[in-house]
């Protein structure tokens, strides 16, 4: 190993800071670097290589859109980082160190080669993508380089100045982002908090339409407008930054999202994954569903298999006075409507019917992810 390596990963030991690690694509030469300088069970809580697509996606909790993207980096530093709280605890303040890289290999490769390289910590979301000239090094040149930009990333995770320096070719350049959250996030993140608003007015009491707003498009905003126009009633809009399987929304993530509303709509972050969850933040709520969520909600197979769980759910969401307002949605076969669905009864008596004359929107978050347009 050159001796300025040795030093920075000295440096990097003698900080004192804690880092759980995962790389996938390229990039594990740096666990290599850490482990060879005497100390590094200082630094390292952990190393995880989900090499294989299923490992990869196990250690997500779902399938990415794209394995390597900024946007999954993030989401194995984030997964990484609740490994390090789940293991060191929220005082050592640990960070989630994440790559995913696609680099040459033994068979033409048809995209570019490219890494991305994450840092999750309490405070910040940062994030740094490459994009590699082609045929202009081997996967060994590749891997040594990507291995550096790791060990910088771990290095801003301990906090320090120092960086390796990068051997780039003309044309390449590191573009990087980085989101301070607020001190409202991050109680929410570490579960201190359950719910934070955002916007202009709070409403108590009203209308509130769940989502993932990835992205937010025109089927949501008319979603609002009827709801509106049906209810009399305010509507605000709600993020669970936590999903039952996924890792939670980064920081980049959920000011990417919050960013698409105006700034005086009302929009809360919540940790309320489930609507049984909803129910008790949102007592009395009116909550905006497509039938493809109110399916989900009444399936028992989100409950473990547990039809007697599904139904004390369903139960609980309607003691707290709790109704859904259900729009119609194209699930690929033509549009489905409430009274298409087999509802127990807990569920079908709070749930009231939006005409297919007064709203029918079949645009899809997922189809403008796919299309490339977000």
């Amino acid at each position: 190993m050159p001796l300025s390596v040795r030093q920075f990963v000295q440096g990097i030991h003698d900080s004192g800071h804690r880092v759980a690690l995962a790389i996938a694509g390229g990039g594990s030469r740096a666990i290599a670097d850490l482990l060879e300088v005497p100390g590094a069970s200082r630094t390292l809580i952990e190393a995880c290589i989900p090499y294989a697509e299923r490992a990869l996606v196990r250690w997500l909790g779902a399938r990415p859109d794209q394995c390597c993207s900024s946007a999954t980096a993030r989401a194995m530093a984030m997964a990484a980082f609740r490994r390090a709280l789940d293991l060191e605890g929220v005082e050592a303040a640990p960070a989630g160190v994440a790559c995913t890289a696609g680099l040459a290999t033994d068979r033409p490769k048809l995209g570019p080669h490219r890494a991305h390289v994450a840092v999750q910590t309490i405070a910040q979301t940062r994030v740094w993508s490459l994009e590699l000239a082609k045929q202009q090094r081997t996967r060994a040149e590749e891997e040594r380089l990507v291995g550096r930009l790791v060990l910088n990333a771990v290095a801003a995770a301990c906090g320090l100045d120092r960086r390796l320096g990068l051997d780039l070719l003309p044309g390449e350049k590191i573009e990087e982002a980085v989101v301070a959250a607020p001190t409202a996030w991050q109680d929410l993140l570490l579960g201190r908090t359950e719910c934070v608003f955002q916007g202009a007015a709070n409403p108590a009491t009203g209308a509130v339409m769940p989502g993932a707003f990835n992205p937010l498009h025109l089927g949501h905003e008319r979603m609002a407008e009827v709801a509106h126009t049906l209810l009399g009633l305010p509507v605000a809009l709600e993020i669970s930054i936590v999903n039952v399987d996924k890792p939670p929304l980064d920081y980049c993530e959920i000011q990417r999202r919050v960013g698409q509303f105006a700034p005086d709509q009302p929009v809360w972050l919540s940790r309320a994954a489930t609507f049984e969850e909803k129910s008790r933040l949102f007592p009395c709520a009116t909550f905006l569903v497509g039938t493809d969520t109110l399916r989900r909600i009444a399936d028992p197979r989100y409950y473990a298999g547990d039809a007697a769980a599904c139904r004390a759910a369903l139960e609980r969401i309607a003691g707290r006075g709790c109704k859904f307002l259900v729009f119609g949605r194209d699930m690929g076969t033509g549009l489905v409507r409430l009274s298409d669905l087999d509802l127990p009864e807990p569920l079908k008596r709070i749930c009231r019917e939006v005409p297919a004359e007064t709203f029918r929107e079949d645009v899809s978050s997922t189809a403008i992810r796919k299309s490339g347009a977000w």
